[in-house]
């Protein structure tokens, strides 16, 4: 898309298609960045000074220029472009190229066009409708179809054919620096197929690997992977219509049929989703995409429905949906079992709860507790993501409270001996009469750590039923008076 700057500017309100459009970088010394069709035809050219420009045309419409709106464009249009195949990407080559590029592989999708012309049409009058200027091309390699695209004629190059197609396009197809490509021109070698007869040790010797490197990927003899915006395991279901759909009810009825094709999917694997996303592709390109995560691995079509339909309460359908695709991006294993009828599924629920939770709060602020090795109660617990795989290790038997206090509070107690369970207390101004009390449960710091006083528990109960978690700090005449203090509640 050599006018992908500018087309981007068509808009309402924006640049009329006929209207000379430049878009220009700041600083001192401004020069054009890009240009329309309609400016490059009356002479003026990218990388020219704002001055000059203006110079040949006083009226130039002039635009700021803005790289990361452009990238943002450019991966949406990559996520677009997944309508054709799964494998697809922006193309981040800007050394010597204006506007920008997609990448598509598109092995094994193209006889859903007919063949690769097919799609190479399609695809081009898509990006036609929506306002993009755009030249494809289909080859064996990565490096040809770049090539092809940009100084070529575009279309299909025919099978082994890039070495034929390539030999008379400018070395600047090969994805070279600026500067390797003035050496190269320096020398001569003008033309791709004048380094065909080179030696590749000399070729090296003179101006590194890259144009070796890069002759080798053009012609095949290298492989050149690509990085999708997708994950290739990523587990996925689609729905195409026929007629866009314009309403958040027919999004919801899609669901309800796509979604139980994944969940079989994922049974037939013996996992279960973690973290799901529904990519949404409207007519105008415009690409939404919600994502949903899950505590633990799960299957439960009603519990994901639910999450996903908090999301499609403020969906913009704009002028319509044309396609939807679910995707499992992260999995986890979820075996089968077998279950009592009768079995009270606690944890199932409380799953779904932290599901509902997290997704409207955020998993990151949920926490659940876990064991951790040490005798005093504030550090034998342990706060983990609520999405963390449940601690391995039991909870130990102890009687503990449900309610700790972050710090011990002091406490005035009366007991009638040193290391006899309190009569009285009084916290916070209110006096307590203890009716029952248990206890001591002698607890100390680890032996590593700093050596701390030891700590004596009681459990009491007072007159108004009220229980409590008090402790002595130290043994018994280790300090007098005795220093006491309350760690949590029961009540």
């Amino acid at each position: 898309m050599p006018y992908l700057s500018t087309d981007r500017l068509k808009k309402p309100g924006g640049a009329k298609s006929d209207e000379p459009l430049a878009v220009a970088e700041s600083g001192g010394h401004r020069r054009l960045t890009a240009i329309n069709r309609a400016a490059e035809r009356i002479g003026i050219r990218a990388g020219m000074s704002v001055a000059d420009a203006l110079a040949i045309l006083p009226s130039l419409r002039l635009a700021p220029a803005e790289p990361v709106e452009e990238e943002a464009l450019l991966s949406r249009l990559a996520e677009w472009s997944t309508n054709y195949t799964p494998f697809a990407a922006p193309d981040g080559w800007r050394e010597t190229i204006a506007g920008g590029g997609l990448w598509l592989d598109i092995t094994g999708c193209d006889h859903l066009w007919g063949d690769e012309a097919g799609l190479l049409g399609d695809l081009i009058s898509r990006l036609g409708r929506l306002g993009f200027t755009a030249r494809a091309a289909v080859a064996d390699t990565a490096g040809a179809a770049w090539a092809w695209a940009r100084f070529g004629a575009g279309g299909v190059v025919a099978r082994q054919g890039q070495r034929a197609a390539l030999q008379a396009l400018p070395v600047a197809a090969l994805r070279l620096h600026p500067d390797c490509v003035s050496a190269l021109i320096r020398l001569g070698l003008r033309r791709i197929g004048d380094l065909y007869p080179l030696a590749r040790a000399p070729l090296a010797a003179r101006f590194g690997t890259a144009v070796a490197h890069r002759l080798d990927q053009a012609l095949g003899d290298l492989d050149e992977p690509l990085s999708p915006l997708r994950p290739l395991e990523a587990l996925s279901v689609e729905r195409r219509f026929a007629t866009p759909i314009g309403r958040g009810e027919d999004v919801e009825a899609a669901l309800d049929h796509l979604l139980p094709q994944l969940l079989a999917k994922l049974e037939r694997r013996q996992e279960g989703v973690r973290r799901l996303t529904l990519d949404i592709f409207r007519v105008d390109s415009a690409c939404r995409q919600i994502a949903i995560g899950t505590s633990r691995p799960s299957r439960d079509k009603a519990t994901l429905l639910r999450m996903l339909d908090l999301h499609l309460e403020s969906l913009d359908c704009g002028f319509g949906i044309e396609s939807l695709t679910l995707t499992a991006l992260e999995v986890g294993p979820l075996p089968a079992r077998q279950v009592e009828m009768t079995e009270k599924e606690q944890s199932e629920t409380v799953a779904q709860l932290l599901d509902s939770l997290g997704n409207r709060l955020g998993l990151q602020r949920l926490q659940r507790f876990a064991p951790y090795g040490s005798h005093l109660p504030e550090r034998a617990v342990r706060r983990l993501p609520a999405g963390a795989q449940p601690a391995a290790e039991p909870w130990p038997a102890l009687r503990r409270p449900p309610i700790l206090l972050t710090h011990p509070e002091s406490v005035a107690v009366t007991a009638p001996l040193p290391d006899a369970p309190p009569l009285l207390f009084r916290w916070r101004d209110k006096l307590h009469r203890v009716r029952a009390a248990e206890g001591p449960e002698r607890l100390a710091a680890e032996w590593w750590r700093d050596e701390q006083p030891t700590r004596d528990y009681y459990l009491v109960e007072d007159e108004e039923g009220d229980r409590f978690w008090l402790y002595r700090l130290g043994l018994p005449a280790e300090f007098n008076p005795a220093r006491w203090f309350l760690h949590g509640l029961f009540s």
